[in-house]
């Protein structure tokens, strides 16, 4: 199945809900991740993929964590066109199961710290926002970010289930943001219904796609057959996301002249005369010789 997400709104807040299930495994596929650390990771990639489907045009956007727990630091981007790319410093980090519920330890992998949101609109300046993490559960720390970053109340759920070390079963998350001024009945069915959903990867089991999970969200409860709707919606845009990297032999070039003719030297001669750099974010390696630099040695 595609990864894909949608997007929409109703008189009283705007949503996304996102399949990542292939993002997620193409992340575990190149960084090797251990069972924990993709339970992790891939919330964070889907978060990324939720908050990137709201950016416009060229629109970037970077999120970063700086914590306290075994995984360290965790690296995404995304934008408006559903690509995304990331890294985690510490992929192999691991912990036992969470006793009794039997679930990937998220939070005591992630632990304490901060989170920086990086928008790059094509201002003079991006915008920067900082947040703290207080919980390591993804979902939780995002919504703390647009409360009190962006002044928007927000509603997340994350998952990542799978299916062996290797396989990811399933992968995604929702988010529902309110617009100033929300109908406060609006807001405590919303409340109500997340509480008594199932997590998103057990909808997925059962089975639900994202158009059915945006009309579960929208269900009144009170009506037993749950065909009436809290309000009317509409979905605004439906695409795939992937898992891209945009990284080329010509732009690791372009970083290494910067270190200057004598440097490059010094490098080839230390390293027998190849420099090999690796992309942080899909491993591909770049192999550069004395000859890739002889206009540049030769300085033309």
């Amino acid at each position: 199945m595609k990864s894909r997400i949608i997007r929409g709104v109703s008189k009283n807040a705007r949503f996304f809900v996102v399949n990542s299930t292939e993002v997620v495994q193409k992340a575990l596929d190149i960084h090797k991740c251990s069972p924990t650390a993709i339970a992790g990771f891939g919330r964070f990639l889907t978060a990324g993929l939720i908050m990137g489907a709201s950016l416009k045009g060229n629109d970037m956007l970077s999120l970063i964590t700086d914590t306290d727990g075994p995984v360290n630091n965790m690296v995404v981007t995304a934008d408006a066109n559903g690509h995304i790319k990331g890294y985690l410093s510490n992929p192999q980090a691991d912990l036992p199961l969470k006793p009794i519920v039997n679930q990937p330890d998220v939070a005591n992998l992630i632990g304490k710290g901060s989170l920086r949101v990086i928008k790059d609109m094509g201002l003079k300046e991006p915008y920067v926002g900082l947040s703290e993490i207080q919980t390591g559960e993804i979902a939780t720390d995002i919504a703390y970010y647009y409360v009190t970053s962006e002044q928007t109340p927000t509603v997340i759920a994350l998952g990542v289930d799978l299916q062996d070390e290797h396989t990811v079963r399933s992968a995604g998350g929702y988010m529902v943001q309110l617009f100033p001024g929300a109908d406060e009945h609006f807001i405590d069915l919303l409340e109500a219904k997340i509480k008594a959903i199932r997590n998103i990867t057990e909808l997925f089991k059962g089975g639900m796609d994202l158009e059915r999970i945006v009309k579960l969200l929208y269900e009144d409860m009170s009506d037993e057959s749950y065909e009436k709707l809290v309000e009317d919606y509409e979905i605004l845009e439906e695409k795939e996301v992937s898992y891209y990297c945009d990284c080329n032999k010509d732009k690791y070039y372009k970083g290494l002249i910067t270190l200057g003719k004598d440097e490059i030297l010094n490098l080839l001669e230390e390293l027998k005369g190849t420099i090999e750099t690796e992309c942080h974010f899909c491993g591909k390696k770049y192999q550069f010789t004395k000859e890739d630099f002889k206009e540049f040695l030769e300085g033309k």
